[in-house]
């Protein structure tokens, strides 16, 4: 009998030690999942294969674009590369796969590409990479904002396989404004990029067997931002057990009273999907200032950048969104309590005895949730709101729900998290 109770004994530190080292992971403070870039002008890429995880436990096969002056390692989407208004930007790509493959990059002009080895192929967009070539694309970054970087050949079957990464173009104005504008000033600590894809993964099995691969047959069953569904999304950058996929996408912005002068949050959106997805926070509106790399202005120059709830990203499409969590009655539980009767215990909605909740409705005050089974992950009365597609079907992992095309933002108190 001992022997029996030790492997329990066993198996429940093993279990402790899982959870806790997966708390590490959590946010504690507001760069975990902020945008992580790959700085250039020069960008040395390699078309390659990997597989990548999802939350159920089932692996990918997958194409993406391996960053050869980083870890040289496929990932899931390709690198966030970022350079400055007005750099001339070389992206050198090396063909690892068995088909031609290219890169072009929507809203760049006079795009060139030359030969650096092999033979080469003058594909329909732009010149490819034949197995083991080497391409070299060169353009001046003449307009700030947020764009993509995607296969020109056979997109819809490369870009669904993986082969796509976002392009920041910071402006001449400087990196702490999403334009030359001083209406688009945002906090450098608080920039985001949410990249949307979907995987159909009986697609990607057949490429993986080297047979036909028939778009005609296309059923997406995984939704992705920034190649993570959720719940895997939320966890921070460059965590161990995700090694392929990078890139985190938890929204974290400190609440600020009305007159604290304080910079909004800046949050791109980016689709490489086939299809649309009407994406949008829970809480509170957003501020669109830009689509596709171009500000929102009337012909005479005039702001028309507008509030914003749910925005409906078509496919190849770019969004720039001011996101901010303004105190406005700044509750307090001594000195200005809510004039209402807080719910009780029994309201509480539990999920595999993990919470987020503070159990306080005041932000910043955190309360013992008073059930000892439960693992507690809120930091400092923090709120925590969903940021997901609401085309509700893609808030799924391959029909197990909630996962998919769904992150949360984090409200942490004026102050941030002490």
């Amino acid at each position: 009998r001992w022997q029996k109770y030790l492997l329990l004994a066993l198996a429940l530190i093993l279990v402790v030690m899982m959870l806790v080292q997966k708390a590490r992971y959590q946010r504690a403070d507001a760069q975990a999942t902020t945008l992580q870039c790959t700085s250039g002008p020069t960008f040395n890429l390699t078309a390659t294969d990997g597989h990548i995880t999802m939350p159920d436990g089932n692996s990918i096969y997958m194409w993406g674009f391996a960053d050869d002056d980083g870890s040289g390692e496929f990932q899931m989407p390709g690198p966030t590369l970022c350079v400055n208004e007005g750099d001339t930007v070389t992206v050198n790509l090396t063909n690892d796969l068995a088909e031609a493959v290219s890169v072009v990059f929507p809203g760049q002009a006079n795009v060139a590409a030359a030969l650096v080895s092999g033979a080469g192929n003058n594909g329909l967009f732009t010149l490819e990479a034949n197995p083991g070539d080497t391409v070299s694309y060169s353009f001046t970054a003449a307009m700030p904002g947020t764009y993509l970087y995607e296969s020109g050949s056979a997109p819809h079957k490369q870009v669904q396989m993986g082969l796509y990464g976002g392009l920041i173009v910071r402006p001449a104005l400087g990196a702490t404004y999403a334009y030359n504008d001083p209406t688009t000033a945002f906090n450098p600590n608080e920039e985001y990029l949410l990249l949307l894809h979907e995987i159909d993964p009986f697609l990607h099995q057949a490429v993986e067997r080297g047979e036909a691969y028939e778009i005609s047959q296309y059923h997406p069953h995984y939704w992705t931002i920034n190649g993570r569904a959720f719940p895997d999304a939320i966890y921070d950058n460059n965590v161990p057990w995700l090694p392929y996929q990078p890139y985190g996408s938890l929204v974290t912005v400190e609440a600020h009273a009305a007159d604290s002068g304080q910079l909004p949050a800046l949050v791109r959106y980016a689709s490489a999907s086939v299809t649309n997805h009407p994406f949008h926070p829970h809480g509170n509106h957003q501020r669109m200032i830009a689509r596709d790399g171009r500000l929102l202005q009337g012909p005479l120059g005039e702001d028309i950048a507008m509030e914003d709830f749910t925005t409906d990203v078509g496919s190849g499409q770019t969004f720039d969104m001011l996101v901010e969590w303004v105190d406005i009655e700044a509750w307090d539980p001594v000195t200005n309590r809510i004039p209402a009767e807080i719910p009780g215990d029994y309201n509480l909605v539990i999920k595999d005895d993990q919470a987020l909740y503070s159990n306080s409705p005041y932000l910043g005050e955190k309360n013992d949730l008073r059930i000892p089974s439960i693992v507690d992950f809120n930091v400092c009365g923090e709120y925590y709101f969903p940021w997901h597609s609401h085309a509700l079907d893609e808030v799924q992992n391959f029909d197990e729900g909630f996962g998919g095309m769904l992150t949360l933002w984090r409200i942490d108190p004026p102050g941030g998290c002490q």
